[in-house]
């Protein structure tokens, strides 16, 4: 049986409502059938009926060893078939070209040096409240502006694309990550494995973003989480103080203040949702990275995942 070019896997948790939309836009891409492979890697818990949806609709259905959604990215990982491994999310939708996208990404282009991989677009889809339009005007999900960063550039993992076998050289994601484990997983295969990546405008994921502020309020706490692991993972090259968490805190009562400027148009929607996003953010951060706990966990090496020792 001929191997796929690409193995996509989505990480999903509860996503009944939300797995077949995505199941649909990749079963209509524009790559021939047998040129990738779909699999799906649902959480732990007692089934919601997200894996019935999936395996009616043929695809291939692994349950996650551990929670979270690094570690399911893992699972899908280990038994991965193509050369390719494509990362979205159970509450995104594919665009048709898709996969096309992000293959001829990786392997068209000049200067014949090593390929890592490549990232898309993502956009809103269904930004009808007031919270989901904020990540539209802010565009929190851009992946060009990430790739930008100067020090730690990466792709969010909802539209991204990797080798296999580089994944497999860096032991994949590392799952003690709440959230940002694409960053850190990023930074680990530029250091250790190298090579370019790559943006490509044209492959487009559309995501359904949190309707609700409680449910983004409930969102940007974890990647505040996340944030705080990280500058414990890389704690010789970020280096926190009392007082730099005290000059956050300070920076938050400045951007209160314009939160409570009265309007009702863009400008006053995005700086109401930049307060709840940095508060939100701030909370998980320090809450997070005082911890005792964290601090024990992150002066330990990572484990790695026994599926990805071996290829």
């Amino acid at each position: 049986m001929t191997e796929p070019q690409i193995s996509v896997v989505i990480p999903a948790r509860d996503a009944a409502r939300t797995i077949g939309e995505c199941l649909r836009g990749l079963a209509a891409q524009s790559l021939s059938g047998d040129a990738y492979e779909v699999i799906v890697a649902v959480d732990i818990r007692p089934e919601d009926g997200t894996a019935d949806i999936a395996r009616s609709m043929g695809v291939r259905v692994v349950t996650q060893s551990a929670r979270g959604a690094a570690a399911a990215r893992n699972d899908g990982v280990a038994v991965a078939r193509g050369k390719w491994i494509a990362f979205t999310d159970a509450d995104c939708i594919p665009s048709r070209g898709w996969l096309k996208a992000l293959l001829t990404a990786v392997e068209t282009g000049e200067g014949g040096g090593p390929v890592l991989g490549a990232a898309g677009q993502t956009l809103g889809i269904g930004s009808e409240t007031a919270a989901a339009r904020f990540v539209d005007l802010t565009g929190g999900l851009r992946a060009d502006r990430h790739l930008a960063h100067e020090r730690y550039p990466w792709a969010p993992t909802g539209n991204a694309m990797y080798g296999r076998t580089a994944l497999l050289a860096v032991g994949g994601f590392d799952a003690r990550f709440d959230s940002y484990e694409g960053c850190d997983l990023h930074t680990r295969l530029l250091r250790q494995v190298g090579g370019e990546f790559r943006y490509a405008e044209r492959a487009i994921v559309h995501h359904r973003h949190r309707q609700g502020w409680r449910a983004y309020w409930r969102q940007q706490r974890s990647y505040g989480r996340g944030y705080a692991q990280f500058f414990r993972r890389y704690q010789p090259e970020l280096p926190w103080s009392a007082g730099a968490e005290l000059r956050e805190w300070g920076r938050l009562v400045g951007q209160g203040f314009a939160a409570l400027r009265p309007g009702r148009d863009d400008a006053a929607l995005v700086r109401r949702g930049t307060f709840v996003k940095k508060l939100a953010q701030r909370i998980g951060f320090a809450t997070t990275y005082w911890s005792r706990r964290e601090a024990a966990r992150w002066r330990q090496e990572a484990p790695i995942p026994a599926a990805l020792t071996n290829d």
